[in-house]
């Protein structure tokens, strides 16, 4: 194992963790009121009607693949009567699909910026490095979904291996250069997170979704039933 590939694999998973737990606690401890989106929907609304949930939704689906891909071995899918074959096959369809829907709407959402002025005005230097990160996270992974190539004997192995700190490098030598590509414009995305607009995405209100029902009275008819 040269040191390249000691580098790649072994050290920077781990520097990558720490600047994403560093940055955040940063972030909320300086910033706090700056954990935001940003939002420039007052300045156009049209094209982001399109692009935002073509992103959002699409990324919802790319992370849910991710997670099943990463975290869950082959041998458990197998378990379930699921092939190996089977199981590529709709990791290539559903997953190709969410990542053209991703990178759909991060072309929108691009165009969008560069075309308005009010929009790129309010773009800030941390937002173009963070669009030039996620798209190349976006092409290299959709590449590698699409070209069929295997990643769960030598990506997933590696990416499970970091969490018990015995960092699997051999595995992840055995890698395709589209998701060698992929997993290292990952971490660069992961080590940005805490300090661009796509850390709004721990404060998402998902207690909105769970919360009881309000109940409105008209203050009329109470008025009337006295």
């Amino acid at each position: 194992m040269n040191y390249g590939e000691t580098f790649f694999w072994v050290i920077t998973p781990y520097v990558t963790l720490v600047v994403l737990i560093g940055g955040l606690l940063w972030r909320y401890r300086y910033d706090k009121f700056g954990w935001t989106t940003r939002s420039s929907q007052l300045y156009e609304s049209r094209l982001l009607r399109i692009a935002s949930p073509l992103f959002h939704y699409g990324l919802v689906f790319v992370i849910a693949g991710h997670v099943i891909g990463l975290f869950i071995p082959a041998s458990w899918t197998e378990a379930i009567g699921l092939s190996d074959h089977a199981y590529h096959l709709l990791a290539r369809v559903f997953g190709g699909l969410a990542g053209l829907a991703v990178l759909a709407g991060l072309a929108l959402l691009i165009y969008r910026r560069r075309h308005y002025g009010p929009v790129f005005r309010a773009t800030t230097v941390n937002d173009k490095v963070m669009y030039v990160a996620l798209a190349l996270a976006v092409v290299a992974g959709l590449a590698a979904t699409l070209s069929g190539a295997e990643y769960r004997d030598s990506v997933s192995p590696w990416f499970r291996s970091v969490f018990v700190f015995r960092p699997d490098a051999e595995a992840m030598a055995e890698a395709t250069v589209f998701f060698k590509l992929h997993v290292i414009a990952g971490m660069v995305m992961v080590g940005l997170f805490p300090f661009t607009r796509l850390v709004h995405a721990l404060s998402a209100p998902v207690g909105y979704l769970f919360r009881p029902y309000i109940v409105y009275r008209s203050r009329l008819r109470q008025n009337q039933s006295l």
